[in-house]
């Protein structure tokens, strides 16, 4: 059953001139948290990173314009911008027909954006939407906190986020989430991607809506994610990969706590609108698992559309694409193109097991003592 060709039209029509409704770039407002303590609508309270830990962590990462924040309970660790779309994160209005992709950092979610977009709406290769970003076809819903970074390019009227913003949400105000609100307007069937914790989301999501949350062996996700500190200008990390690991397991990355993150979603595995997969088992066969994918999400797909499905979305077609956001990495003033011409842009390997070659003894030894500590019940794979 072929699904509708409908995704955000407004990205593939945006014009680059400046609209007559916004003459100046969006600004956002200093970080809301409530003086008197209040909790934030999920229950949380965010505390201020203060003293000898904000010092440090903005030595080695370029840092946010409002701060960063813990949260407790779970000691997430998010930018204080945050705080400005809690309630709005915690309130979005889930759809029967939604498809959530959500996983920690460089675990898999770019991958299964472009599966399950393509499952859902170009299993036959032929919808001319397909050309679009990725993140266009599939909107990031909690990316807004994530332009507060101190090395972000401004996001000018003529930026075509902005633009689609114009034409899906009209009269809007980019200060109250420019990604949030096109997230809210892309028409049905959407497909969102999400790096918050489960815990950070209303509890009927899971009633509401489908989930597939993809899980990554930690050895691997922590030399990705060295990568993406230090590719992104949101983070532009300056420190060593033993440095980056000593943040890993000290839950002070952004979206930590890692293993936190990976818990709620494995004690929601059994839940019928949940679908927990683990990266390696999507790259050791990629075929029975989007058979397993088909009945989740009941796309009904034949056997030579899921055929098409996999060779789209393998590692080597996506990296030749790479466009994730409307121009190659290189290119992206979102990224860092020194790290892109050195190590390679958003889509770097794609591999099992690269931890072997990138990982000390000492690094290795560090990481499996957190997981055993936190996540001894999770049968990870470090190889396939």
């Amino acid at each position: 059953m072929r699904a509708a060709l409908t995704p955000s039209l407004a990205f593939h029509e945006a014009k680059h001139s400046l609209p007559p409704t916004l003459d100046e770039p969006p600004s956002y407002p200093e970080a809301n948290m409530s003086k008197t303590g209040a909790p934030l609508p999920s229950g949380h309270k965010a505390t201020p990173l203060e003293g000898e830990e904000l010092t440090q962590h903005d030595k080695d990462f370029v840092g946010f314009h409002q701060g960063l924040v813990r949260l407790s309970p779970g000691n997430w660790y998010l930018p204080a911008a945050f705080t400005n779309f809690a309630e709005k994160l915690y309130n979005f209005q889930w759809r029967g027909s939604d498809v959530v992709v959500s996983s920690y950092a460089r675990c898999g979610s770019s991958w299964g954006q472009e599966i399950i977009w393509t499952m859902r709406n170009n299993p036959d290769l032929d919808n001319p939407m397909d050309a679009m970003p990725l993140l266009a076809k599939v909107p990031f819903l909690d990316m807004d906190m994530m332009m507060d970074g101190k090395e972000m390019p401004a996001i000018t009227p003529d930026n075509p986020l902005v633009q689609g913003f114009i034409k899906m949400c009209p009269g809007g105000n980019p200060a109250d989430g420019v990604n949030l609100q096109i997230t809210a307007a892309t028409p049905d069937p959407r497909t969102i991607k999400t790096h918050l914790p489960l815990s950070l989301l209303h509890p009927d999501v899971l009633d509401n809506t489908k989930v597939v949350y993809i899980a990554r062996n930690p050895r691997d996700m922590a030399v990705s994610l060295y990568h993406q500190c230090r590719l992104l200008k949101t983070f532009s990390f300056s420190g060593s990969l033993a440095e980056l690991v000593k943040y890993v397991v000290d839950d002070s990355v952004v979206y930590g706590p890692y293993w936190l993150h990976v818990k709620e979603a494995w004690e929601m595995r059994d839940h019928p609108n949940m679908h927990f997969v683990f990266y390696e088992d999507l790259k050791a066969d990629i075929m029975t698992e989007l058979k397993k994918l088909n009945d989740f999400l009941g796309t009904d797909l034949t056997q030579a559309q899921l055929e098409n499905v996999a060779k789209h979305t393998s590692f080597s077609e996506m990296q030749a694409r790479d466009n994730l956001l409307g121009s190659k990495s290189v290119d992206n003033p979102l990224m860092n193109p020194d790290v892109v011409k050195q190590d390679g842009g958003f889509f770097r390997k794609g591999e099992v097991g690269d931890w072997k070659e990138r990982l000390s003894a000492e690094m290795v030894e560090e990481i499996d003592q957190w997981i055993q500590k936190n996540l001894s019940m999770i049968p990870f794979k470090y190889s396939i």
